[in-house]
């Protein structure tokens, strides 16, 4: 992979692969649906048991991309925010229809529609396609990573070098979810140290981490289907990810992402310890 050129047709690049279109056409489908009802006046917003809202159009494209699973990967199983999980086997397609429900339904154009597949508990594609602000970014393992308007008009990624915190730009979502979780005072304390905070938010964040925009990311509380499509992307930028207490895996909750020369401080600056 070395040696290929910022910009490429990506049919050219090693590590394309059947899954990866796949992705980008249900990604589509997700966009045009999602732009439709964006600010539409009669757009249905309810509040689910965990007081988060869900509006008609995060249903409408899970269902879409289900449907299109159904016809194209009826042997992989489905798992999705709205609508659980479905079928069994070492294929899984992790699916959030809208990431950043609360910007969408208030008319803030930051939101994205979140595509993974994992293969034996390892994620080995990821699509975030964000239609409102006309940007997306892709990866597949060991293909690389990728932003651009298609496949055939794309820009490699790559997380940047900065190497010390005094000189990063550090983004996250709010400050909520670290005062629940009694890391407030240490997630404060890794922003005075930082060069630079803005809370860019949500998916966000860490597509610029990949793409070298900002230097590192954290949020508290997530899902897996918040997650698995952003690792690998991060991931195949040549970035670090894992939960806040180090740990590599969908499973812990929360994400932190970086260039990963700054990722051990930033994990001990979360768990307030001291690096040896």
């Amino acid at each position: 992979m070395f040696g290929i050129p910022d910009t490429v047709a990506w049919a050219t690049v090693q590590g394309y692969n059947d899954d990866l279109r796949l992705a980008h056409v249900m990604a589509d489908a997700a966009d045009d649906l999602t732009m439709r009802r964006f600010k539409a006046v009669d757009l249905k917003v309810d509040t689910k048991p965990d007081l988060t809202p869900v509006s008609d159009a995060d249903r409408a494209v899970e269902e879409a991309i289900r449907g299109t699973l159904r016809r194209a990967r009826p042997r992989d199983a489905v798992v999705g925010e709205e609508f659980g999980r479905t079928g069994w086997g070492a294929r899984s397609w992790i699916i959030d229809p809208i990431d950043g429900t609360k910007n969408y339904v208030r008319g803030v154009p930051v939101w994205a529609t979140l595509i993974a597949l994992m293969e034996y508990g390892q994620v080995k594609v990821g699509l975030v396609s964000a239609p409102a602000i006309g940007r997306r970014w892709w990866a597949a393992a060991e293909g690389g990573a990728w932003t651009g308007k298609s496949l055939t008009k794309a820009s490699r990624m790559t997380v940047s070098s900065v190497s010390n915190l005094e000189d990063a730009s550090f983004s996250y979502s709010s400050f909520g979810g670290w005062e629940k979780t009694g890391r407030l005072d240490n997630f404060l304390d890794l922003g005075r140290a930082c060069w630079r905070t803005r809370a860019y938010g949500d998916f966000w964040s860490h597509m610029m981490v990949a793409e070298g925009s900002v230097d590192l990311s954290a949020e508290p509380e997530l899902s897996p289907w918040d997650m698995a499509a952003l690792t690998v992307i991060v991931e195949e930028a040549g970035g670090v990810w894992t939960d806040v207490a180090g740990v590599k895996g969908l499973e812990g909750g929360s994400l932190v992402c970086s260039n990963g020369i700054l990722h051990d401080e930033i994990i001990h600056r979360l768990n307030g310890t001291t690096i040896r």
